[in-house]
C-alpha cells in the first residue's frame, strides 16, 4: 500500500480544494487552489491547456500539495508529487470533478465550465510523499466541541 492510500477514505470524503504548489520559470513558488478527485493512488485536477499552472509543470513536474480545511479541526494531507499533464483525460476529469463539487451537470456554473471541454487537460499528480497530521486533541481546550468536529473528517 503506497502512502497515499492510507488516506483514501479522508480524500474521498473531503470537499475542499487541493492547493498546489509549483516552480514558475523564474524559480519562484507558484500556490493555487484546484478542485481534485482521488483515483488510485493518484490525484487529478483539470484546467485549460493554456493555464499558467501547466507550463509551470511541463517545465518542472514536481510538485507539493496540501488538502486541508481552513476551519478547525486543522487537520489533512500533504506531500509532494510528479505532475503529468494529459489532455485526453482532461474532459473526463473535469466532468467528474463537475459531479464531486456541484452535484452534476445541470448548473450554471458547470454549463459554464463545460462550453470549452475540448481545451481541458487533466493534471495526474503522482505522489512521492504523503503525510498527514491532525491537531484537534490538542485544540480541546480552545475549541471545547473540538472533538464533534473530529466527526466531520480528519485522516
Amino acid at each position: 500500500m503506497s502512502e497515499i492510500e492510507r488516506y483514501a477514505d479522508y480524500l474521498h470524503k473531503a470537499r475542499i480544494p487541493i492547493r498546489l504548489s509549483c516552480r514558475t520559470e523564474s524559480g519562484w513558488p507558484f500556490v493555487l487552489s484546484l478542485w481534485y478527485l482521488y483515483r488510485d493512488g493518484m490525484l487529478y485536477c483539470a484546467t485549460v491547456e493554456d493555464a499558467r499552472v501547466v507550463k509551470y509543470l511541463e517545465n518542472e513536474p514536481r510538485c507539493g500539495y496540501e488538502i486541508a480545511a481552513d476551519l478547525p479541526p486543522y487537520c489533512g494531507v500533504r506531500g509532494q508529487a510528479r505532475a503529468k499533464i494529459d489532455p485526453d483525460q482532461g474532459p473526463e476529469i473535469l466532468e467528474a470533478l463537475l459531479y464531486r463539487y456541484l452535484g452534476g451537470l445541470e448548473n450554471p456554473l458547470a454549463e459554464n465550465l463545460l462550453k470549452d471541454v475540448d481545451r481541458e487537460v487533466a493534471l495526474v499528480l503522482d505522489p512521492i510523499n504523503c503525510f498527514q497530521w491532525d491537531f484537534s486533541q490538542r485544540m480541546t481546550s480552545v475549541v471545547p466541541d473540538m472533538l464533534k468536529l473530529v466527526e466531520k473528517g480528519c485522516p
